[in-house]
């Protein structure tokens, strides 16, 4: 079998990371967290001659789901997210949009649950809740490669917010000792700002740990 492989395009107004994962050789991806360039990611896949067969989003926040209804037009791909009670996507206060100055909503195609798995384009990756940085967090774990794309629940020598609509800083530190920090410490953690780092260097540099 091809190797799993990341790619990552930094995007929008926020600086946000999206992921494109798919396998070497390959012509399937799956994009994660669009920010707010839908059609710049769809325009720089098809140039390369990917297909887009799924669109991941970590959480709801304007800066991750802006593109997300422009990337699933073009390429007909479903999106999927945390299915927490809270669905910030479909909500443009929780998500933040609002006061961001561009209300804007999205109803995903498939909310997923805690421990599910999913498979698409031969990929298959477990879904971790992470909630913390907002009710709806989660990470998306790619076992087979040991690495792990985790949205705004820890960055490098960081953490994501607690202070926005339906964030706790008790729960994002249960989130990441529980799920992230459970891990193999060679794990790769991909964030939604910043540089990737590993679970390894966060339990010895977090401030925050």
């Amino acid at each position: 079998m091809a190797e799993l492989k990341i790619g990552r395009m930094v995007i929008g107004a926020y600086g946000t990371n999206c992921y494109i994962v798919y396998r070497e050789g390959g012509k399937e991806a799956i994009v994660i967290d669009p920010a707010d360039r839908g059609e710049q990611i769809y325009e720089t896949l098809a140039g390369k001659g990917y297909t887009v067969s799924a669109i991941f989003v970590t959480h709801g926040h304007f800066d991750h789901i802006w593109g997300t209804k422009a990337l699933r037009e073009l390429s007909g791909a479903k999106i999927y997210a945390l299915g927490a009670s809270e669905k910030l996507c479909e909500n443009d206060g929780l998500n933040v949009s609002r006061q961001a100055g561009r209300p804007y909503t999205v109803v995903p195609d498939v909310y997923v649950e805690d421990g599910e798995e999913i498979c698409i384009a031969d990929i298959t990756c477990k879904v971790l809740a992470t909630p913390g940085h907002t009710a709806d967090s989660c990470c998306y774990y790619f076992a087979e490669a040991g690495f792990l794309v985790c949205g705004d629940t820890i960055f490098q020598e960081s953490v994501g917010r607690t202070d926005l609509p339906t964030g706790s800083g008790g729960m994002l530190e249960r989130s990441v000792r529980e799920k992230i920090f459970t891990l193999p410490d060679a794990t790769q953690l991909y964030p939604g700002h910043g540089d990737s780092t590993t679970v390894e260097h966060e339990k010895k540099y977090n401030p925050f740990f």
